[in-house]
């Protein structure tokens, strides 16, 4: 039975020669070791998304992500590989998406039109509104808001994922995001960068307790809506509802703030 590069050297030693021969044989060993993490950003991401979507697309498009995690992991900068990869996998498996326009147009415009709503409610009372307040402004019964929130869950995901855009190299910054270590930024970069992260951080502050609650157990801790439903002790269909309104509050401060910051 073969011996995997991994069972004869340290991870940091693999990387460390990596990074001075660019060996395929050590690339094929980090790929395989590496899959499992593809598999499950991809498990994550496809809760929620239409039937369109396919997990094994999703699998594919993560790989990319992968690789480029792969090709560009500095080990000497203060961040694990696993958080490296898990944003290139993410952002791979986004980019993807877009491009496919995978979001049906009519499942786009009723997003669009939970988000106009939300964002015309936090301006006339100033703060976020709550669930039966959009469905009375939507002229909706609660039940059948909630329904149509289940339906859009999927392009929550994605658009949070979308929030930030930095100027060097095309750089994105999201809730999702982990923050790469700002080693080999300028000055500049690493103190928008904070900005961003402050302002972020603050926006979350200001959602209700369980929206809070779930993008901080599903983007940091990551936890599925099944798992989260369980720690909040709602239904796993609850929890998407609250990922898509806390979307819909969360975008709505954002948009207006990045105006004058970007």
């Amino acid at each position: 039975m073969a011996v995997s590069l991994f069972e004869q050297k340290t991870e940091e030693e693999l990387w460390i020669e990596f990074r001075k021969t660019n060996s395929m044989q050590i690339r094929d060993a980090f790929i395989r070791q590496y899959m499992p993490l593809v598999k499950y950003v991809a498990g994550k991401l496809a809760v929620g998304m239409p039937g369109n979507v396919e997990f094994d697309d999703l699998v594919g498009f993560g790989q990319f992500g992968l690789l480029d995690a792969i090709n560009k992991y500095d080990p000497e900068k203060n961040v694990k590989f696993q958080t490296y990869a898990v944003t290139r996998i993410r952002g791979a498996i986004f980019d993807e998406l877009r491009q496919m326009d995978w979001v049906p147009r009519s499942i786009r415009q009723k997003s669009r039109e939970i988000d106009d709503t939300v964002v015309e409610l936090e301006s006339r009372l100033g703060r976020s509104p709550s669930d039966e307040e959009v469905a009375s402004a939507m002229n909706m019964s609660l039940a059948d808001y909630h329904r149509m929130v289940l339906k859009v869950s999927g392009t929550s995901i994605l658009s949070l994922n979308d929030v930030w855009y930095l100027g060097e190299d095309a750089d994105r910054m999201s809730i999702g995001d982990s923050i790469e270590s700002p080693a080999s930024l300028n000055p500049d970069v690493i103190v928008e960068r904070e900005e961003v992260k402050r302002i972020i951080t603050e926006a979350i502050n200001e959602l209700p307790e369980k929206e809070k609650m779930v993008l901080v157990l599903y983007y940091h801790e990551d936890l599925t809506f099944k798992e989260i439903g369980a720690v909040l002790q709602v239904t796993e269909s609850r929890v998407s509802q609250l990922h898509k309104s806390a979307n819909s509050h969360l975008r709505t401060k954002l948009t207006n703030i990045r105006k004058g910051i970007m």
